[in-house]
């Protein structure tokens, strides 16, 4: 079995947890045998236990987003290589994550109105508990807007949680995986950024 079970997890609210808390997902669909994928956020609805995103309506990948047709959603938690100097014990090197897999049937959203309501789900939710800005219906520029992209759920029929997190190793050594999963994240994503920005974009 891959991954072995002990880097599985069948907890829903752990794995809706990740979903969450890393919307930026990979949508990923197939036509023929023609892969496409697309970067898009993707909500979780906890009424429906749906997925709900929207996606430009000039992108290819449309195509492949008709009613019943099938789709994977990977959702990226942190993950970062460790070190054996990491750990108490002599190891090997390693590289630990945490990744969500999401397989289900597609519903597309046609209704205007239907459409709109996802857009304003969606900034909602990414705006947190203080929102800085509401996206209203009424607002002018949703009428153009709703014209250009394609809006559609996600009937969730597979779960899938990979949580490699050293738990094979023993206490102290999980524990300093998990320190370096933590410091390591933080650091990358900083590093990497400030990288890309002093290149010039």
């Amino acid at each position: 079995m891959y991954p072995p079970p002990h880097h599985q997890s069948q907890d829903r609210e752990k794995m809706i947890a990740v979903m969450k808390a890393f919307p930026f997902a990979t949508l990923v669909t197939a036509r023929d045998v023609e892969p496409f994928i697309t970067h898009i956020p993707i909500i979780y609805n906890d009424n429906s236990g749906r997925l709900v995103a929207h996606i430009d309506a000039m992108n290819p990948q449309v195509a492949t987003l008709t009613n019943g047709s099938m789709a994977t959603v990977v959702f990226r938690g942190p993950d970062c290589y460790i070190s054996p100097s990491v750990y108490s014990t002599e190891q090997l090197p390693t590289w630990n994550y945490i990744i969500v897999h999401i397989k289900g049937k597609v519903h597309p959203i046609e209704e205007p109105d239907a459409v709109k309501q996802t857009m304003i789900d969606m900034t909602a939710f990414l705006e947190g508990d203080n929102p800085k800005f509401i996206l209203k219906k009424d607002n002018p520029k949703m009428d153009r807007l709703v014209n250009y992209i394609k809006a559609f759920e996600i009937e969730i029929s597979k779960w899938e949680g990979k949580f490699k997190l050293s738990q094979d190793k023993n206490p102290e050594d999980f524990e300093l995986a998990k320190a370096q999963l933590l410091k390591q994240s933080k650091r990358d994503c900083n590093q990497f950024i400030k990288s890309i920005y002093e290149r010039g974009l």
